[in-house]
């Protein structure tokens, strides 16, 4: 698990020097705030019962922070027997949950859902946030099922931050250090699983957003930083022209994507997704692009402290308990997910779920 230490500061000075170009100087990626656009996200489900009992739990956008995203209404048709909006009163992630009694009808439903996103991105410098509150700071640096912050995890964030003491250079060496030693892998089902210590325990540091991001919110956490998972849904192209960073038609049922904050104070929550530069560097024509093509040094700098509004953020929710559930907690709620008599369906396979999502931008 360990790095020749030279040759990673080399690496992370020739980063820290590109990203600190002021905002704008890359014109390849460079997101500022520059207005909201709102969108309205539709999922539809059509599951046969074949007189069986059918749960359904579809995730709604919960997050309203002031800068970036703005959570909406929600409303839905169905003939369900029984449905209600539910808000987690431990971690704030809202969902629909509608039951259907033992019945020979397919279990129907369409849900119908807004929220406001743009643009944003940190001033790096110390702007004096005001700072989190101790529980806050607590809630953000403890650990979840899959994400523990002792044994290897504190062990490895310890091993990259070195004798780092500000808040702002742990983050950027831990943003770094996934970016230069992970990987994403086109195999992983979804979006991955977050299971940071089996990551680092096998030495297997390949996988997807909540793969990548999790193992940064992980490693911050270790290294007593607040950091959490943002759990959401790619709704719109790229304005930059990254074909790999936005959705690529109104069809949206596999563009779930999960990015990462960390808080710093004297700055504040603090955007960042390591996990985009690694899509980048193995999605973007012509591919398998190396760490110093110019698409991805745009983008390495500028997902550390911004990130563009074309997505729209469900929640930061892990270990969610689902009301009615047979089967227990969810890791994360960023899926539709759904019983029948008490079986979980697959929810990375829409097609026999069955589910669709759609996604389209609507006036303000």
């Amino acid at each position: 698990m360990t790095l020749d230490r030279r040759r990673f500061m080399q690496a992370v000075g020739a980063s820290a020097a590109i990203s600190l170009l002021p905002r704008g100087a890359s014109a390849g990626f460079a997101p500022m705030p520059s207005g909201w656009r709102r969108f309205e996200l539709t999922t539809s489900v059509e599951i046969a019962r074949d007189g069986a009992p059918v749960d359904l739990w579809l995730p709604v956008p919960a997050v309203t922070q002031e800068n970036w995203a703005r959570a909406g209404q929600a409303d839905w048709t169905t003939n369900a027997d029984r449905a209600e909006l539910v808000t987690d009163p431990e971690n704030g992630a809202r969902f629909l949950h509608a039951a259907w009694d033992a019945g020979s009808a397919p279990a129907r439903l369409d849900l119908v859902s807004t929220a406001d996103a743009q643009d944003r991105n940190a001033d790096l410098s110390d702007t004096g946030a005001a700072p989190l509150s101790a529980e806050d700071r607590a809630y953000y640096t403890a650990p979840t099922a899959l994400v523990p912050t002792d044994g290897i995890v504190k062990a490895t964030a310890e091993s990259i931050i070195g004798d780092a003491t500000g808040d702002l250079e742990k983050a950027r060496l831990i943003y770094d250090w996934i970016v230069l030693n992970t990987a994403r892998n086109p195999e992983t089902r979804g979006c991955g699983l977050g299971d940071v210590a089996s990551m680092l325990e096998m030495n297997n540091l390949t996988g997807k957003c909540a793969d990548l991001n999790t193992l940064f919110v992980g490693l911050a956490r270790a290294a007593g930083l607040p950091a959490r998972d943002v759990y959401g849904l790619r709704v719109a192209p790229s304005r930059f022209g990254y074909k790999s960073l936005g959705a690529g038609s109104s069809d949206v049922t596999k563009a779930q994507h999960c990015r990462a904050e960390v808080f710093l104070d004297g700055i504040g929550w603090t955007a960042v997704d390591p996990a985009d530069v690694r899509k980048v560097m193995l999605e973007e024509p012509p591919k398998n692009l190396s760490l110093d093509d110019p698409k991805v040094a745009d983008v390495r700098a500028g997902l550390f402290g911004a990130w563009e509004g074309n997505w729209v953020a469900y929640n930061f929710a892990h270990d969610v308990a689902l009301p009615g559930a047979a089967s227990g907690p969810v890791s994360f709620l960023m899926y539709p997910e759904a019983e029948i008599d008490g079986a979980p369906l697959d929810a990375l396979d829409p097609a026999s779920f069955a589910y669709t999502i759609t996604a389209r931008e609507i006036d303000i």
